[in-house]
């Protein structure tokens, strides 16, 4: 096993996301105190991002909205819990609403209804995405 799996630095990673999306969805801004405790500017409650295999590719799943069917390698964790996670696949737009087939296409992610449960040990890197792709 190597260093990485030793230490579980992709769980971490995702931990520390997980942390972050649940503070956002927490805060309450409703009381009159709104403007003291608001972010300069809101970003949502998703921290998009990438996995790549221990071959150093993307990690891609299947998904499908409507009878409408996708690829995408683009997810937010949900869930995670002994180094397994449920992630839930974004749908990666372009910005004419399109499907992105390409990462480079893409200009907005969408959350979808579509998970899947992995084991974060078969993982090797994670690239964290701007919060501003999602719509």
């Amino acid at each position: 096993m190597d260093k990485c799996h030793e230490n579980k630095c992709i769980c971490h990673v995702l931990e520390n996301i997980l942390a972050q999306q649940l503070e956002v969805r927490e805060k309450c801004f409703t009381s009159c105190y709104q403007n003291l405790l608001q972010q300069t500017t809101y970003l949502g409650d998703t921290i998009p991002f990438l996995l790549y295999t221990q071959k150093g590719e993307l990690f891609q799943s299947p998904g499908s909205v409507g009878k409408n069917c996708f690829t995408t390698s683009f997810y937010r964790i949900e869930r995670i819990s002994d180094c397994c996670a449920t992630l839930r696949l974004l749908l990666p737009l372009k910005k004419n609403g399109h499907l992105a087939e390409d990462i480079c296409e893409v200009d907005e992610l969408v959350k979808t209804r579509c998970g899947i449960e992995v084991d974060l040990s078969c993982f090797c890197a994670i690239q964290c995405l701007s919060p501003k792709l999602m719509s």
